[in-house]
């Protein structure tokens, strides 16, 4: 992937938290084989303070673009974990499909399997030992040269979620061939037309104010 300024990527700072817009081509989290946008956020960190913490509080798949947010501080971090484990923090998504879905609004809820070997999603009709409740709201905004933009709220944090359930009811998302999506021209190598455009939070004791919108379109592809 090209280049990045991370000062460009930084969506909101307070002196607890930072939220910033990762580019899809990315991992959320560092590992030895490749640079994690943890990594970039620990370099800008640390040249106001030596020993800079960064906690990973929730991650992006790395075809996946948007926001995301970090704790600076150890406590911080344990505060907004506690608050995605009780759904407080809630995340919006936009997602380009090649497909019109059959309805323009629904809710799905499906029961989703993590198939380790194959790091793909599995739908399943009838809950068992290895399924969890997957949930979203999707409807659609607009036709685009691309296919048609959708609004999504995630209700659950299921690994693929997005990917699997919309691919369930035949709406790929653009360029993500793993769940059946075709790949464009327009697009490029190594993402999929899937963007973590909103966040919001409750008032709390660490200095997110009630109903924080951080919003942020697709890039062009959108238009």
């Amino acid at each position: 992937m090209p280049k990045i300024i991370f000062e460009k990527l930084i969506v909101s700072e307070s002196e607890n938290w930072i939220i910033l817009n990762k580019p899809s081509g990315m991992i959320t989290e560092s590992n030895p084989f490749e640079q994690a946008l943890e990594d970039h956020l620990k370099a800008y960190l640390t040249k106001n303070k030596k020993n800079a913490f960064v906690g990973v509080v929730h991650r992006l798949d790395k075809v996946t673009s948007g926001l995301i947010i970090f704790a600076k501080k150890k406590s911080i971090l344990k505060i907004l974990n506690t608050m995605i484990a009780n759904r407080q923090i809630k995340k919006a998504y936009q997602a380009i499909v090649e497909k019109k879905p059959n309805t323009d609004s629904a809710t799905l809820v499906n029961q989703i399997e993590k198939d380790i070997k194959n790091k793909k999603a599995v739908i399943h009709t009838k809950p068992s030992k290895n399924t969890k409740e997957a949930k979203l709201k999707y409807s659609v905004n607009k036709k685009t040269h691309l296919g048609y933009l959708l609004n999504i709220d995630l209700y659950t944090g299921r690994f693929h979620q997005i990917r699997a359930q919309l691919a369930h009811i035949e709406s790929p998302i653009v360029g993500d061939s793993k769940y059946e999506g075709i790949k464009h021209e327009q697009v490029e190598k190594g993402r999929i037309l899937l963007h973590a455009n909103k966040l919001s939070f409750p008032k709390n004791e660490i200095g997110l104010a009630s109903q924080v919108h951080c919003a942020m379109d697709l890039p062009n592809e959108s238009k």
